[in-house]
């Protein structure tokens, strides 16, 4: 869901004489916010961001299994296994919000 830009325009005491009498709805904008055929409202990528952390999840689990395996010095198993949690809250936070019905 957007919310609506704040609004910038001066407080109708602080405008000239010239301003107030010119431009009774404030001044406009020398650019408009939405021209015509221009780029919409940003949207989250939420499936590609769902698929790049199952990747990651997966990914640094094998990892963090073989470096431990392979007697590797622990702080790569340690480390690769903290990516995996850290991807597996992001794919939780982002199936949550893809169940709430966000889009993307």
């Amino acid at each position: 869901m957007s919310t609506s830009p704040p609004d910038d325009r001066r407080n109708p005491d602080d405008l000239t004489e010239y301003e107030r009498d010119h431009f009774p709805h404030g001044i406009p904008e020398s650019q408009p916010r939405y021209q015509e055929g221009g780029a919409g409202n940003a949207r989250s990528a939420l499936t590609l961001r769902l698929a790049l952390a199952t990747f990651g999840l997966v990914l640094c689990a094998v990892l963090a299994v073989l470096a431990f395996l392979a007697d590797a010095p622990l702080v790569f198993p340690i480390a690769l296994a903290v990516l995996a949690v850290i991807a597996l809250v992001d794919l939780v936070v982002v199936a949550r919000r893809k169940l709430r019905g966000e889009p993307g």
